[in-house]
């Protein structure tokens, strides 16, 4: 697929301060990406360069082809961005701050109404922002972020204050401009919610990229173990002799959960379906992000 963003060996310095350091990756057309970290890892630091509104101490970055932080950036008006903390001019309406922010962007204000009827403030567009909620906000943020289709979304924290109707609605627009073709990055503490949606997850530890790849690229990378949990018959006789002799928890009486390494996982996914006079169901439970993120940060400060 195409490249929309490239980053090449980028150092952003504040001082003696490395926000990044030395970060390369691509992200092509067409794909969800998470980027997580904590507070001061380089998440915003990296979305502020692809925006062009800083420049990079050193390396290279380029977005949709262009250089993001040279005099004139065309490719600007096809991005959409929202930062985490929205701001509007809280004397003007909904529908006013969404007309203002498409004529910046040379959009057409013919498309507001349904603009604002997609996030759920079509009823509200009439009201000065000070009324807004802080969710209200938020949605009216996401608004002028999807204004003209963007090719790039960069979305810093996107679901903050939203309910959870409107955070399904706010996905299945993601899922929407994933498919015609645009590159949505996700910086969310979220883990769960990026879990289930991104196809790529970038973490940022310290200014440093320690990880990037698919979940299933990351699972493979730590060999973390799996969980497989057991329901138990209503009334087992006996627990089975493999069973027995494993390291498990029980839980409620009749749930059994083991870790199965990843060499050792279809064995004993076979011994237990083997056990159909003791095991009534199997859940097989993969690493998740937050086990996959906190591996991560932990093998790179242990490192010399």
């Amino acid at each position: 697929m195409t490249a929309t963003v490239t980053l090449e060996g980028v150092v952003k310095r504040y001082g003696p301060v490395e926000a990044v350091r030395g970060v390369t990756f691509t992200l092509p057309a067409g794909e969800i990406v998470a980027l997580v970290g904590h507070n001061g890892a380089g998440k915003t630091t990296l979305l502020k360069l692809m925006l062009g509104l800083i420049r990079p101490t050193s390396g290279d970055v380029r977005v949709l082809d262009e250089n993001p932080s040279a005099g004139e950036f065309a490719a600007r008006k096809r991005l959409g961005y929202l930062p985490e903390n929205v701001a509007f001019n809280a004397s003007l309406t909904g529908r006013e701050v969404l007309a203002f922010y498409a004529r910046l962007k040379r959009q057409p204000v013919s498309g507001i109404a349904s603009l604002l009827d997609r996030v759920g403030l079509s009823g509200a567009s009439g009201r000065r922002i000070g009324t807004y909620s802080k969710g209200m906000r938020q949605r009216l943020g996401l608004a002028q972020a999807l204004l003209g289709a963007p090719r790039i979304l960069l979305l810093d924290e996107p679901t903050t204050g939203l309910d959870p109707a409107l955070r399904l609605t706010f996905y299945e627009i993601v899922r929407e401009l994933r498919d015609q073709g645009a590159t949505v990055v996700l910086c969310s503490h979220a883990l769960t919610e990026l879990e289930e949606r991104a196809e790529r997850v970038i973490i940022m530890n310290r200014g440093l990229m320690v990880a990037n790849g698919t979940l299933d690229e990351l699972r493979h990378l730590t060999q973390l173990p799996t969980r497989i949990r057991l329901h138990l018959a209503a009334k087992p006789t006996a627990l089975p002799d493999w069973l027995r002799s494993m390291n498990y928890r029980r839980f409620n009486g009749h749930v059994v959960e083991l870790d199965a390494s990843p060499g050792k996982k279809m064995e004993l996914l076979r011994w237990a379906a083997a056990s159909a006079d003791t095991v009534d169901d199997i859940d097989v439970v993969p690493p998740t992000l937050d086990e996959l993120y906190v591996h991560f940060l932990r093998s790179q400060e242990a490192a010399p």
